[in-house]
C-alpha cells in the first residue's frame, strides 16, 4: 500500500496534467514553424514512411518549444534561403532549419539561444589533404559553400585577403559531389553537414581544425520578443533535463565539444554570441554591392548573348533540316524539337552539368552556354521553320523557273524574307532568355539573380535589391527591343 497510493496519485497527476496540456493546445492555434525539408536530415527531412512529415532535430525542437507554449507545431515548408523574409511576411510564427546565428540577424529579428555549436570545416580531396589544411593554403583556388551562409561570408572576406575563389551552391550536396569530380578545389561548410557528406560520398576528408564555430538558433518576428523568452526558457530547461542531448544523440550529431557548448550554455544565463567570424566583410549598403551586382549584369549579358547565338545557329539548323532534309532526318530533329521544348530547362542543364560528367566536365559557365543555347535552339527553329514556309509558293516556283538552285533560293529568296518574319519573335525569345539564365545559378555560375538573392538574404529585404536588380534587366533588355522595332520599321519600309 505504500507503494501504490504514489503511483496511483503520480498517474492521476499525470493525466491530469496531460488533459490540461491537451485542453490547452486544442484551445491555442499552432505553431506554425517554417523550414526547408529539402535540407534533409539531421535537419529536417521528409520521413521515409509517411513523406507527408517531416523528421529531424530541428523537428523535435520545434516540438518542444511548441509543446512547452502549450501548442501544436505545424511544419510549413520554405527554401531554405527564404526563411528569413517568409517570417517577416507573416508565413509562420518561427523559422527552424539550421538557421546561423549572426550579427545581421539580430538586427531584424528575434533571435533565440543557440540549441548547437556546429563548426566550419575545411573538406578537400583525399589526394589534396596535406596540401590544403587550411584557408591561407588555397590561394587562387576555388572553394565552394552554400550561399547567403557563414561560411560564404568568410570565403569573400578570404577572397580579398588571400586571393581564393568563392562558388555559390544552392544546397549543400553538389558541393562535395563537385569537389570530388575536382570542380572545387575544397568546400567549408558546417561540421554537420561536412560529416552527412563524407557518409554518402568518399573521395574526400575533413580536416579536424575548425576554421570558424558558430551556433543554430530559432528566429522569431523582431516584434515577438515575449514569445523568443518563453522559447528561450524552454530551450534552457531542455538543456538541464538532457532532452536535447538524447534529441542530437539519437541523430547521430552528439560529441564531446557539443557536451562541453551544452554545458557552458546552463551554467550561463545570457546569450551566446553570434558566431566566431574571422574575414567577414559583409555590408549592407547598396552602394556595397553595387559593384557585384555589375559584374553579375555583365555575366548575364555574355551568358545570354552567346546562348543567343548558339540557339540561333543550331536553331537555323535544325529548321533547314526540317524543310529540305530527308524523311529521316526530318524525324530525328522533330523528335529533338519536341523533347527539349516538352522538358524543363532546369532539368536538362542538371543534365548536362552533372549527369554528364563521367563522359565530359564541362565548365560551369560553358555548361550554361550549352544549356540554355540547346533549349532556345529548339523554339528558334520552329520560328524559323514557320517563317520559311510562309514565303508564298509562287515566288519559289518562278526562283526555280529561273534556274535557281535550291540554296541559292534559300539564300537570296526565300532566307531574307523569312528573317524579316522572324525578326520580332526572335528579340521575345532573347528577352525571355535573359530572363531565363538566372536558372543557372543551380549550376553554380552567379548572375544577376542570384547575386541579388545573396544581397537580399545579407540585409533581410528584397525592396532596394528587387528594385536593383528589375532595373539591370531593364537596362539590358530595353535596348534590344527598341533597336528590333526600328530594324523592323525600316525593313518593311523598303
Amino acid at each position: 500500500m505504500k507503494i501504490t497510493v504514489p503511483i496511483r496519485i503520480s498517474v492521476a497527476v499525470l493525466l491530469t496534467l496531460s488533459h490540461r496540456t491537451v485542453a490547452q493546445s486544442a484551445g491555442r492555434p499552432p505553431l506554425r514553424w517554417g523550414g526547408d525539408a529539402e535540407g534533409g536530415a539531421p535537419f529536417v527531412e521528409a520521413d521515409p514512411a509517411d513523406p507527408s512529415k517531416v523528421r529531424g532535430f530541428d523537428v523535435e525542437i520545434a516540438r518542444m518549444i511548441a509543446h512547452g507554449l502549450g501548442r501544436e507545431p505545424q511544419f510549413v515548408q520554405v527554401q531554405w534561403s527564404s526563411i528569413e523574409q517568409s517570417l517577416e511576411r507573416g508565413d509562420f510564427d518561427v523559422g527552424m532549419s539550421g538557421l546561423e546565428d549572426r550579427p545581421e540577424l539580430r538586427a531584424r529579428h528575434s533571435v533565440s539561444i543557440p540549441y548547437f555549436e556546429f563548426r566550419e570545416v575545411l573538406a578537400v580531396r583525399t589526394a589534396d589533404s596535406a596540401r590544403y589544411r587550411t584557408l591561407s593554403d588555397l590561394r587562387g583556388k576555388r572553394v565552394g559553400t552554400l550561399g547567403a551562409t557563414t561560411a560564404y561570408q568568410i570565403l569573400l572576406g578570404a577572397r580579398d585577403s588571400l586571393g581564393l575563389i568563392p562558388i555559390s551552391y544552392d544546397d549543400d550536396v553538389h558541393p562535395y559531389a563537385d569537389l570530388v569530380a575536382g570542380r572545387v578545389d575544397a568546400v567549408l561548410l558546417d561540421n554537420i553537414i561536412a560529416d552527412r557528406s563524407h557518409r554518402r560520398l568518399p573521395g574526400f576528408v575533413v580536416q579536424p581544425a575548425p576554421v570558424a564555430t558558430g551556433h543554430y538558433v530559432a528566429v522569431f518576428p523582431l516584434a515577438n520578443g515575449a514569445e523568443r523568452d518563453s522559447a528561450d526558457a524552454i530551450l534552457r530547461a531542455r538543456m538541464r533535463d538532457g532532452s536535447l542531448e538524447k534529441v542530437f544523440r539519437a541523430w547521430n550529431v552528439w560529441d564531446d565539444e557539443q557536451a562541453k557548448y551544452l554545458q557552458r550554455a546552463t551554467a550561463a544565463a545570457p546569450e551566446q554570441g553570434a558566431t566566431t567570424n574571422p574575414g567577414s566583410t559583409a555590408g549592407s549598403s547598396a552602394a556595397t554591392y553595387l559593384p557585384a551586382l555589375l559584374r553579375a549584369a555583365g555575366i548575364t549579358l555574355l551568358l545570354s548573348c552567346l546562348s543567343m547565338l548558339l540557339a540561333v545557329s543550331v536553331g537555323v539548323c535544325i529548321a533547314a533540316g526540317r524543310v529540305y532534309g530527308a524523311p529521316f532526318v526530318r524525324a530525328l530533329l522533330t523528335v529533338y524539337v519536341e523533347a527539349v521544348r516538352g522538358t524543363p530547362v532546369l532539368l536538362q542543364l542538371f543534365v548536362i552539368y552533372y549527369g554528364l560528367s563521367g563522359v565530359v566536365r564541362l565548365p560551369a559557365f560553358a555548361a550554361a552556354v550549352l544549356g540554355l543555347g540547346l533549349n532556345y535552339a529548339a523554339y528558334e527553329s520552329e520560328i524559323y521553320r514557320s517563317a520559311l514556309e510562309a514565303i508564298a509558293r509562287p515566288q519559289l516556283e518562278a526562283a526555280r523557273t529561273l534556274g535557281l538552285s535550291e540554296f541559292q533560293i534559300l539564300r537570296l529568296v526565300r532566307g531574307p524574307q523569312a528573317l524579316r518574319l522572324a525578326l520580332a519573335p526572335m528579340t521575345n525569345d532573347f528577352v525571355a532568355l535573359l530572363k531565363d539564365s538566372s536558372l543557372v545559378s543551380v549550376i553554380t555560375v552567379v548572375e544577376l539573380t542570384k547575386q541579388t538573392a545573396i544581397y537580399a538574404t545579407n540585409i533581410g529585404s528584397w525592396v532596394v535589391p528587387g528594385l536593383l536588380c528589375a532595373l539591370a534587366y531593364l537596362a539590358l533588355s530595353l535596348p534590344l527591343s527598341h533597336f528590333a522595332r526600328r530594324l523592323e520599321r525600316r525593313w518593311s519600309a523598303a
